[in-house]
């Protein structure tokens, strides 16, 4: 009973060696699993070469050989070729007494093979893949013991096989799972409009910001932004169009602040930024470039005339002498008055800092 059952024998093809490349054996370096397996089966049949090998769409590749100095030959020559077009042993007795390979390169001339034995080595779905086979130059056949440990270390070498396929799906499950893991840790405190961190992970990491001043790291600054007048943007143009204004004012900030420097949305149209190891007055400045960066950048595309946003800000010094919640307090105090003094202006803790008009 062969295995070409398939009235379409290149679409069988086709899918046999897709299973082959589903075990990612071939081209792999030698390994002393199969090496084992291989001097074991040379010992017991006593025969001086001994192979495991697998055939592939133009060649039959070795996995592990014993008594060749070669890992591949032409598929056309390979013996091996025709052991995996039928179930169980394959056995040779005199390839020179067997018109398939009394011409055969490798029997008329060097090595000069007289004798060869197969297992097929079989995918879990029952495709053939190679063999575990042993060859000798000179005529013989193996005892029934020989036999029954060609099959069984066969199996061992599938076995093995399966092993390596399920450790590497283990991995690729693995990171698949740390994958969603970071994923679902992104989405926990990320604001998912705008890509910044939510108000949760920004308290968060301005709550170690706080721990590390206390413990004698240099001061930092904190700023709250409120983009003004937003609701008109919403009610007079639609949340699609407050969205993108969103987004865009995100961008500006980014290109306004230091890569060092924590953006977060802090809800709606507020903003908060921390500033690392910044006074107030370097504060005021980074406020000031997003000031001149909204004075110049339309808010959203194709727009006629431009649409164009201001911003309030409050800007308070990180100094470790209040916790997190006192400087949260005095940042939202400056920013209101900012907004009482007209908007569109950065309003500073510190007495003389200059606030733009």
């Amino acid at each position: 009973m062969t295995y070409n059952t398939d009235p379409d024998a290149a679409e069988y093809e086709a899918r046999r060696l897709q299973a082959l490349a589903d075990y990612q054996i071939l081209d792999t370096p030698e390994a002393s699993a199969f090496d084992d397996l291989v001097e074991v089966l040379s010992l017991i049949c006593e025969a001086p070469i001994a192979i495991v090998n697998f055939i592939d769409r133009d060649r039959q590749w070795f996995k592990s050989v014993k008594g060749l100095a070669v890992r591949e030959t032409p598929r056309d020559i390979s013996i091996c070729a025709h052991a995996i077009l039928q179930r169980g042993l394959f056995i040779v007795p005199d390839t020179t007494l067997d018109p398939r390979f009394a011409s055969n390169p490798l029997v008329t001339g060097d090595p000069h093979l007289r004798f060869y034995a197969g297992a097929l080595l079989e995918s879990r779905d029952g495709y053939p893949l190679g063999t575990l086979c042993v060859l000798d130059y000179r005529p013989r056949e193996l005892s029934e013991r020989q036999r029954f440990a060609l099959q069984a270390l066969a199996n061992q070498v599938m076995a093995h096989m399966e092993l390596m396929y399920a450790h590497r799906e283990q991995v690729e499950l693995i990171s698949e799972l740390e994958a969603t893991r970071n994923e679902l840790a992104k989405l926990a405190t990320t604001d998912p409009l705008t890509g910044l961190l939510n108000r949760r992970a920004f308290e968060q990491r301005l709550d170690q910001e706080v721990s590390l001043i206390k413990r004698g790291a240099p001061p930092a600054a904190l700023m709250l932004i409120d983009l003004d007048h937003f609701k008109t943007v919403n009610d007079t143009l639609g949340h699609k169009a407050g969205d993108e204004v969103i987004v865009r004012f995100t961008e500006l900030c980014r290109e306004a602040f230091r890569q060092a420097d924590v953006i977060g949305r802090w809800g709606g149209d507020e903003f908060m930024v921390m500033l690392p190891r910044s006074s107030v007055v370097e504060a005021w400045h980074a406020a000031e470039r997003l000031h001149q960066l909204l004075a110049i950048t339309p808010m959203r595309d194709n727009d006629t005339p431009a649409c164009f946003s201001t911003a309030s800000i409050g800007v308070c010094s990180l100094n470790g002498s209040g916790n997190m919640e006192e400087c949260l307090h005095r940042t939202d105090e400056l920013l209101y008055r900012a907004k009482e003094l007209g908007r569109n202006r950065t309003v500073c803790e510190s007495e003389g800092t200059p606030s733009p008009p």
